[in-house]
C-alpha cells in the first residue's frame, strides 16, 4: 500500500491528527480512536511495514524497540503494575484492519481469555 494512503503513515508524517502519547525517531504511539479498554494505545513504527509477515531481518532491532516502547508507554499510562495486554494482529484472518504494523496496548481493566 502506498504510504500516502496509509492512515498510520499520515499520522506519523503529521498529516493527520492523533492523540500522540509518545514519539521518537523510529516509533509513534497514539490513542486508538475506537478504544476497547480504558487505555488503548497503538504503538506504530514510523517505517511502513504492512504486517509482521513483511518485516525483514534488518527490522529486528526496530521490532525490539517497538516492544520496549510498549513497556514504556504502559508505565507512562499507569497500567504496568496492574498488568496489560499487547496485541499484534497480522493479516486479514488475524484481525488486522490497518495494513501498517502496529501493536495494541490494552489496559485499565481485567482482560479475558481467550481474547477472541
Amino acid at each position: 500500500m502506498p504510504t500516502e494512503v496509509c492512515v498510520f503513515c499520515r499520522i506519523a508524517n503529521g498529516d493527520s491528527d492523533a492523540a500522540i502519547v509518545y514519539r521518537d525517531e523510529q516509533v509513534i504511539a497514539f490513542r486508538d480512536i475506537r478504544p476497547v479498554a480504558p487505555i488503548h494505545v497503538l504503538i506504530v513504527p514510523i517505517k511502513h511495514i504492512a504486517s509482521l509477515n513483511d518485516a525483514l531481518p534488518e527490522d529486528e532491532t526496530l521490532l525490539t524497540h517497538l516492544l520496549g516502547v510498549a513497556r514504556q508507554v504502559a508505565v507512562q499510562e499507569g497500567v504496568a503494575a496492574g498488568g496489560y495486554r499487547l496485541v499484534l494482529n497480522s493479516g486479514k484472518n488475524g484481525g488486522q484492519s490497518v495494513f501498517h504494523l502496529h501493536v495494541h496496548l490494552l489496559g485499565g481493566r481485567s482482560m479475558q481469555w481467550p481474547p477472541g
